[in-house]
């Protein structure tokens, strides 16, 4: 079957690979949309932490924003999933650790991360084999380019229910990407007040077309209180200043992630009583996405700005936008084309 495939910094080519076979507790999947996330990027230029770690290698086969229909099931799977549309988490434990039986199978020291950590081949491919225990069914109401949305936005609807917020609190979303995008349409929903701070016009342009109106840069960011914070930025300087920016009392966010270190000083959060969240993953936060997504409270659809096929995902990951491409920030790839 055809895969995209990275080898090395900047080198990736789709490339005829075996096709995957189900073992017991797994499905096949034909993949029928991936997203390009910012971790995919980063493989791709080769500034991915999990590289110097050893958690991952080269070649790699990205992909852990999907969807797609199971065609396959293995040994002790239930067959009503045959022909049903999913999607699944990213995060695969191991499912015997302490952290697992907790229900914390996200932070397993042994986990696999698709197409991220140890090796487990990502949807950038025609098929991929999956484990049956980790699918989310997706109703006929989330269509493929919102069913390719669920993972991003676990992780939002995640960082909104850290934010704890309250029917008409102020919360400042940084970074107005996918993952900002994302928890200022969840966060909306719930009633709160939603500002958005980015850099870029095109991005904060973007966010007031999807009615997020009140988009601020560093320089006309108006006065708090902000009820919360959520730092969805690659900035360094960013968890600083969400920790200097929110109500005390209240929540700080970290679901952004920069390349380089970002101190936060312990007796700002002490002396503010503030409490800060990280948030790694969409796990405990996609059947609330789907469902979300299903009764239309949220629609991601508009953050899609192009579907490509696997032939031009290495140009999309270069930086490239699609000819005819919206204005959105998310690009798809359909592996089928």
């Amino acid at each position: 079957m055809r895969a995209f495939v990275v080898t090395g910094p900047g080198v990736a080519a789709v490339q005829e690979v075996p096709e995957p076979t189900a073992r017991p507790g797994e499905v096949i999947v034909e993949v029928t949309r991936v997203g390009v996330c910012g971790t995919d990027v980063e493989f791709f230029v080769g500034d991915m932490e999990y590289l110097r770690s050893g958690h991952a290698t080269y070649p790699i086969q990205l992909g852990h924003e999907w969807c797609g229909v199971v065609r396959e099931v293995g040994d002790g799977v239930d067959p009503a999933w045959l022909g049903r549309r999913t999607t699944g988490d990213t995060m695969l434990g191991c499912g015997r650790c302490r952290r697992c039986l907790a229900g914390l199978h996200h932070v397993c020291e042994d986990r696999f991360e698709v197409g991220i950590r140890g090796g487990f081949p990502g949807a950038l491919a025609e098929r991929i084999a999956y484990p049956a225990r980790y699918l989310h069914p997706l109703p006929d109401a989330v269509d493929d380019v919102a069913g390719a949305m669920v993972e991003p936005a676990g992780n939002a609807l995640r960082s909104v229910d850290a934010a704890a917020l309250r029917p008409g609190d102020r919360v400042l979303v940084a970074g107005p990407g996918t993952i900002g995008l994302l928890v200022a349409l969840f966060a909306r929903s719930r009633g709160a007040d939603v500002h958005l701070l980015g850099r870029s016009e095109r991005s904060r342009r973007f966010a007031a077309d999807l009615g997020l109106d009140q988009v601020w840069t560093r320089q006309t960011l108006p006065g708090g209180p902000w009820d919360a914070v959520v730092d969805a930025s690659n900035s360094p300087d960013m968890p600083g200043l969400a920790v200097d920016l929110v109500e005390p009392g209240r929540n700080v966010v970290f679901i952004g992630l920069a390349t380089v270190p970002t101190p936060v000083d312990s007796r700002d959060l002490l002396l503010k009583d503030v409490t800060a969240v990280g948030i790694l993953g969409g796990s405990f936060g996609l059947d609330g996405a789907i469902a979300a997504f299903a009764d239309g409270s949220v629609d991601p659809r508009p953050l899609v700005a192009a579907t490509v096929g696997l032939e031009d995902a290495a140009a999309v990951l270069a930086g490239e936008r699609p000819e005819g491409a919206g204005a959105g920030p998310k690009v798809h790839v359909d592996p089928r084309r």
